[in-house]
């Protein structure tokens, strides 16, 4: 059976371009039919009825009718606006950050409703209030996980062998995880990972938001684990999202503001 000239689905904005005078092109993902590009005609206009609507970070419903090129929008219903998480620069950041992996991970017309669902529950628990740092973290684990690259932190990369408390530990990208102490592994070079590090690691598998957000970690640790996140993913998935410049710049700037606050 054909597939249906007009349809309607749940959609999160990934990215989007102006096009034209008034047309702006827009990456969806949806639960069921993947990333898709879709086209909103006139949308810059000041009369147009759905232009306030079709933002990042909301979940929206949308009518769309099937294109030569792009789906075009026909309708939108905002489901879950998420409001909180634009009002700080942070999360803003994060928001994007999330959105652009997504976008990059994703082949068009692929099923993704797995996806869909793992980057919904980042916007809501980054709406209400979770720390963004923990959020990120959490999603680019399950992230890695949903595409099968979920990096080893319980035992070693290389010998397979359980890792123990008393040792020492290399966080190694290329070979997937951890690499124990015994281990020489290949010859380049090996980033040290504390034990704090790791325990932190296993609990971003391992651990429900509720139980994440309540975690009491020393900032030297979180940004240890941010850092080999963040090196993991760039070596997976050959990539490192623009966004980051954006997010450092802005935490940069929130933590020169905060050092020179006068102290009460």
């Amino acid at each position: 059976m054909p597939a249906p000239r007009r349809y309607v689905t749940e959609a999160i904005v990934l990215s989007r371009f102006d096009y034209g005078e008034a047309d702006r092109i827009l990456t969806l993902i949806t639960p069921g039919g993947g990333k898709i590009k879709a086209i909103a005609k006139g949308i810059r206009r000041q009369k147009s009825r759905i232009g306030g609507s079709l933002e990042p970070f909301a979940e929206l419903r949308l009518a769309l009718a099937q294109g030569r090129t792009f789906e075009v929008v026909t309708q939108v219903e905002v489901v879950h606006a998420w409001l909180n998480l634009r009002d700080d620069l942070v999360s803003f950041g994060t928001a994007s950050y999330m959105a652009e992996l997504a976008d990059g991970t994703l082949e068009e017309r692929h099923a993704a409703e797995s996806v869909y669902i793992l980057l919904k529950r980042a916007y809501e628990i980054l709406d209400a209030g979770m720390t963004p740092g923990r959020v990120a973290r959490w999603f680019e684990m399950h992230l890695a996980d949903e595409l099968g690259v979920r990096p080893e932190v319980d035992r070693c990369v290389e010998c397979g062998r359980l890792l123990e408390a008393d040792e020492r530990y290399r966080w190694m990208p290329p070979l997937g995880g951890v690499l124990c102490d015994r281990c020489p592994g290949p010859p380049f070079e090996r980033a040290a990972l504390s034990l704090d590090a790791l325990k932190l690691l296993k609990a971003y598998q391992r651990q429900d938001v509720e139980a994440l957000a309540a975690l009491r970690v020393r900032p030297e640790v979180e940004r240890e684990v941010e850092i080999a996140m963040r090196e993991f993913l760039a070596y997976s998935l050959d990539r490192k999202p623009r966004s980051l410049a954006f997010l450092d710049e802005v935490r940069s700037n929130e933590a020169a503001r905060a050092h020179a606050a006068p102290r009460p």
